[in-house]
């Protein structure tokens, strides 16, 4: 079995930046992602998931590494400062590599 190195960009988020991050991550060259719904406690405190632009998102996409460095230049550039945002990256090997 024939795997790849990619790395796994992960952002979590409120919920109401996600058409901004979407447009950001495919404008930065990501080709595909996944959002879903995320509840927890962090340093912002305790959220939970809600309707529309309440609740937090977590977004994961693969890509290459200088994709993913990309990613996470513009995102801590952009988002940091004023909103609730965490952004970590992992080493992730993955079949059917071209997809990525």
């Amino acid at each position: 079995m024939k795997t790849e190195l990619h790395t796994l960009v992960t952002i979590v988020t409120e919920a109401s930046l996600q058409r901004r991050l979407i447009q950001d991550l495919e404008n930065l060259g990501a080709r595909g992602w996944t959002v879903s719904d995320a509840r927890g406690k962090g340093a912002e405190g305790e959220r939970e998931q809600g309707w529309d632009t309440v609740g937090n998102i977590r977004i994961e996409v693969v890509c290459d590494p200088p994709i993913a460095e990309r990613i996470a230049a513009h995102v801590s550039a952009e988002y940091f400062e004023d909103h609730a945002i965490v952004l970590y990256l992992s080493d992730v090997r993955v079949l059917r590599g071209e997809k990525f």
